[in-house]
Parts: structure tokens; sequence; C-alpha cells
């Protein structure tokens, strides 16, 4: 595979992790296929999710009134075999109010697999592990 090819790959694949972390923040959970493939698993500290269905539906339910986030990616790694890839990053969370400081904040370690599609690169697989949480008083 070219370079060029493989690195444009690796930049797509990277830029699903922004993608995500805009429709997290912004709640647009119909906006899932353009980040999830249709078959996606999710596994993470509150359990497993199988399909893009199951997937949407979680994210409506687990949003919390007048909560918001703002997700952040760093030290993404992607290593592209083909038609799949392999796929890892850091992930900091704030969940704050409006115009207040966050008032709880999350250190994730995300690692999935991706997938070519017609669409362009979908996460297949996606694991969720916390690694750490502060609460504020």
């Amino acid at each position: 595979m070219p370079t060029a090819t493989r690195t444009a790959d690796r930049a797509e694949i990277a830029e699903l992790f922004a993608r995500l972390a805009n429709l997290l923040d912004e709640h647009r959970h119909e906006d899932a296929a353009t980040v999830y493939h249709r078959d996606v698993t999710v596994r993470s500290p509150r359990g497993e999710l199988h399909g893009l269905d199951e997937v949407t539906v979680h994210l409506r339910r687990s949003q919390v009134e007048g909560e918001h986030t703002q997700h952040m990616h760093g030290d993404v790694l992607v290593h592209v075999d083909g038609d799949r890839a392999e796929a890892t990053a850091n992930q900091l969370v704030h969940f704050y109010r409006t115009g207040e400081a966050p008032h709880r904040t999350s250190g994730l370690r995300i690692a999935g697999t991706a997938v070519r599609t017609p669409a362009g690169w979908r996460f297949s697989d996606m694991r969720i592990t916390l690694t750490w949480m502060r609460e504020e008083p």
C-alpha cells in the first residue's frame, strides 16, 4: 500500500475520535452512523452494547438534563492493515453545567477496531476503560 494512502487512512481514522467527541458533546446521537459501523460492539465500565441502534439508544438515555460534556482525545495511535485498523487514544472528559467549572472529570483509555466502509472508516469495535475519575465537591 502506498505511503500516501496509509497516511490518509491514519488521518481519517484519527479524525473518527474528534468526530465522536463532537457527536457526544453536541448530543447528536442520530449521527452515530457517521462514527460507528452498524454492527459495532462497545464495551465500557457500564456494560456491553451491540449494534448501532443499541448504541444510539444508550447515548440518548445516558444524557443528563442540564449537564454538558467536553471530550478531548490525545495520544492517538493508528495501525492500518488493509481495510481494518487498530486505534487507541487517551480521552479526557469534563462534565459541567452552563457557566460553571466542571463538577466531574474522567480519564479514559479508548481502544478499537475501525473498518473501511463505502462511507469511509467506522469503528466496528470499541473498548473503553476508565483509568481515573475526579468528583468536585
